[in-house]
């Protein structure tokens, strides 16, 4: 068993033929995830016993007969923002450094109904606030192709987790590029799919509006799959959609002759050079395949960033309130008064990026700054959803780049929070709007950083993107 490079196809080939038990499978892959994670800190909590369990019960339907499920026995990594009955989820914070959930998240359900194995719970920025996944209570996670970059946040450990090999597909959360970002930085395919597509129950919120479940993996087949399987709609989840779930694989058939793709110019002007004819290229690559590259404008991009930071602060300013000591996160041992215990609990259990977040809510969601910040933005958001729908009346699919450049040095932002912000410049935008997009590699760099290309479709037209990142896969797309 080649654990790193194992696909889903390839594991399921495997039980089948009888090379391997699913068991053993999960030990190895157990046992190799525990020996590789202090190089990349990508787990926090280690699943064993959840595993091993999974895994048996999959090898005894095999021994039945039964059909055992998509899934069957792939090792899976889960962000540590998704809840996961009996299995510690912190959030990567302090506050939650010892919160076990009484339930399941609506896709974690799903995944372990389809056969899968979860390893274990993936490092990520603090409740989901971060681009470089330093904003964990539990030190940050290492970019696996440059132990002294970031893996991208703050879906980094579930990233990592994927590109490391230490799991064969992850689940991660998005909110302004969380899938996308990292899945770019350490080269492997990240899918944000339609807001409503996948249920956000048991999603520990962040931004409610914005936020996302979606897949990690190494080949879009696998992401693919990973999103059949947790899609569709959820009643314990309003927002989720009556949307029917296409069969995505059915799709990929490498024919991508024809369709119109739209270069949006606003994505192009701050590219560093590298990444820039990393992006050039992939669009050659399209053409030769026979799609047919346009010019676009996507104008209310520009506003985009402050758009997003005083819509996102604001709903995490909301959201974020619940954890007060009172319930079940930590508390402060310094609780003389009522107020002592509130107050001191959220300021040592919150770190510096959540204060600030925390902070600017509370602040755009003050009387007299509401219509002046929120309802502004609200409004700007709406003028970027109309871009998109404006261009895809034109253009099948968009094209752009993921980041302005690839995986940064550990530390090299921690202290700029507007340079850290900018890195989400591209990404920010299809979570605005609600549309699936993704993250396909398309090379690396002199330095052997990977560079992901960025694929925007229609509201539910998941189908199309991944066609279009399959055929690109094909033509060799990670080789630049």
């Amino acid at each position: 068993m080649d654990i790193p490079s194992l696909t889903i196809d390839q594991v399921r080939d495997g039980l089948r033929t009888r090379q391997f038990s699913s068991v053993e499978l999960t030990s190895a892959a157990l046992k190799f995830a525990r020996e590789e994670n202090p190089k990349t800190n990508a787990y926090l909590t280690f699943a064993e016993d959840r595993a091993l369990e999974a895994a048996k019960s999959v090898d005894e339907k095999l021994a039945r007969g039964e059909d055992p499920g998509p899934l069957a026995g792939v090792p899976v990594a889960v962000k540590d923002v998704i809840v996961t009955k009996g299995l510690r989820t912190t959030c990567g914070s302090r506050l939650l450094a010892n919160f076990i959930p009484p339930y399941d998240a609506t896709a974690i359900q799903r995944l372990e109904a389809a056969g899968g194995v979860i390893l274990g719970k993936t490092n990520c920025d603090e409740f989901a606030m971060g681009s470089s996944n330093e904003n964990s209570a539990f030190g940050p996670v290492r970019n696996p192709h440059a132990l002294d970059r970031v893996p991208g946040g703050s879906s980094g450990g579930s990233a990592a987790a994927v590109a490391q090999g230490t799991a064969v597909v992850a689940l991660g959360s998005d909110t302004g590029g969380s899938i996308r970002q990292p899945a770019s930085f350490c080269g492997v395919v990240g899918v944000t799919p339609t807001y409503g597509r996948v249920s956000r129950y048991g999603l520990t919120a962040f931004a409610s509006s914005l936020d996302h479940i979606g897949p990690l993996g190494r080949s879009v087949r696998d992401a693919a799959l990973l999103l059949r399987v947790i899609a569709g709609r959820d009643p314990l989840d309003s927002t989720s959609a009556e949307a029917p779930v296409p069969d995505y694989l059915a799709h990929l058939n490498g024919d991508v002759k024809g369709l119109k793709l739209g270069l949006p110019r606003e994505y192009l002007k701050d590219l560093t050079s590298e990444t820039g004819n990393l992006i050039a290229g992939a669009v050659e690559k399209l053409k030769e395949l026979g799609c047919e590259v346009r010019d676009i404008s996507l104008p209310a991009t520009d506003y985009a960033i402050d758009c997003y930071y005083v819509i996102a602060t604001a709903e995490a300013s909301s959201n974020l309130a619940r954890y007060d000591g009172v319930r079940y996160t930590f508390r402060s041992s310094f609780s003389g008064t009522l107020s002592d215990m509130y107050r001191n609990t959220r300021g040592e259990g919150f770190g510096a990026e959540c204060k600030r977040r925390i902070m600017l809510g509370t602040y755009v969601l003050s009387s007299g700054y509401y219509d002046a910040y929120y309802l502004k933005a609200q409004k700007v958001r709406a003028l970027i959803a109309r871009d998109f729908t404006k261009a895809f009346s034109e253009v099948d699919a968009i094209v752009a780049p993921v980041s302005p450049f690839p995986a940064f040095k550990i530390g090299e932002k921690i202290d700029d929070p507007m340079a850290m912000y900018l890195s989400d410049i591209y990404t920010i935008t299809g979570d605005l709007a609600g549309i699936p997009c993704m993250s396909v590699p398309c090379g690396t760099t002199a330095e052997g950083l990977p560079v992901g290309m960025q694929i925007l479709t229609r509201h539910f037209d998941e189908t199309r993107m991944f066609r279009l990142a399959d055929a690109f896969e094909r033509a060799g797309g990670a080789n630049g």
